[in-house]
């Protein structure tokens, strides 16, 4: 059987959702065999095998940590020497992308980043897509304007795959750990880590993975009043979002903005309070399942995205919404 390289991303050990997400979709084009690095496989390995990893490759050494990204693109290759899959899937995450850029290079590959979609191909040629058999990927560009679906033409694909593409989906396999063998560069100890900072847990779910994301914009008129996004938020057990104008005022973190120049977020449900929807904040959010909207103007062009609107006042019409979610969940 086919086998295909997942690239586990893990804290510690712990499996985050993406790597499900994409274990799921491996399963389309082969055996998934996943790749994971650093420690922690006790804890990793019955949740990749749960979720169909036939094995799991693994490896720990100092370079993980000391240096940035380069040792694991190492480790990846060697992953990719021993088992020669037919394709490797990685998460969109800024890591995860160029971990996937470096090692098409050198393996000599295409690579096709931010899929949100990936399907086993069947040898023909579709429009707008590459001759070949290899896996046909669906993507959304040009700020999710248009759809596309294309494949690799040349080499092993390498894929990264947008968190919350697929719903993770449980396939309970026999799975063994193996030791992987990886020998590092010169250029592995280019970057080092000099230092590092914890950052603060708000108990939300981050704001790329999460299921359910409600943002505010400039219509919250004020950090002061961002605590009603986060009440909407926090019953619904969402992560926060802002939009450009919130973030250049200063209400929000720049680590929470949505849009072309922030975070691109595909949850099942999105929420945009007081943001108008322009086409920059569009490109970050208008291929979530689901879009609700509320604004006062009803001319504002977010309603033209949404798939259910509120005319009204966020002040009034959020903490009515918090409320009568809290009241269903008893």
């Amino acid at each position: 059987m086919t086998e295909v390289l997942v690239y586990v991303d893990h804290v510690d050990g712990a499996v985050r959702k993406p790597t499900l997400e994409l274990l799921t979709l491996a399963r389309r084009l082969g055996d998934p065999v996943a790749v994971h690095l650093g420690p922690g496989v006790e804890t990793a390995a019955p949740v990749l095998a749960e979720h169909g990893a036939t094995r799991v490759l693994t490896a720990d050494a100092a370079e993980f940590a000391d240096y940035l990204v380069v040792p694991k693109v190492d480790a990846l290759r060697a992953a990719y020497d021993a088992v020669q899959p037919a394709a490797v899937l990685l998460p969109s995450s800024v890591e995860g992308k160029e971990i996937g850029a470096r090692l098409a290079v050198r393996i000599g590959s295409g690579i096709i980043t931010d899929a949100v979609d990936v399907e086993a191909g069947d040898g023909g040629t579709a429009q707008g897509e590459a001759s070949g058999g290899g896996p046909v990927t669906t993507q959304a560009v040009f700020a999710a304007a248009f759809t596309t679906r294309s494949r690799v033409s040349r080499g092993t694909p390498v894929i990264t795959v947008k968190p919350n593409s697929a719903a993770p989906e449980a396939a309970p396999v026999e799975s063994a750990v193996e030791q992987l063998t990886v020998g590092f560069g010169e250029s592995a100890a280019g970057t080092k880590v000099v230092g590092r900072t914890p950052r603060e847990s708000t108990g939300r779910p981050e704001l790329t993975e999460a299921a359910i994301v409600v943002s505010g914009g400039r219509g919250v008129n004020g950090a002061e009043n961002f605590h009603i996004i986060e009440a909407l938020a926090d019953s619904l057990g969402a992560a926060v979002g802002a939009s450009r104008a919130a973030v250049d005022a200063g209400w929000y973190p720049h680590s929470h903005q949505v849009g072309q120049t922030g975070k691109t977020v595909s949850p099942q449900l999105y929420i945009a309070a007081g943001i108008s929807g322009a086409i920059q904040h569009r490109a970050g959010m208008q291929t979530s399942k689901t879009i609700v909207a509320v604004n006062k103007d009803n001319e504002a062009p977010i309603f033209d995205l949404v798939d259910y609107g509120v005319v009204g006042d966020l002040f009034e019409v959020v903490p009515q919404l918090t409320e009568e979610v809290k009241a269903r969940k008893g």
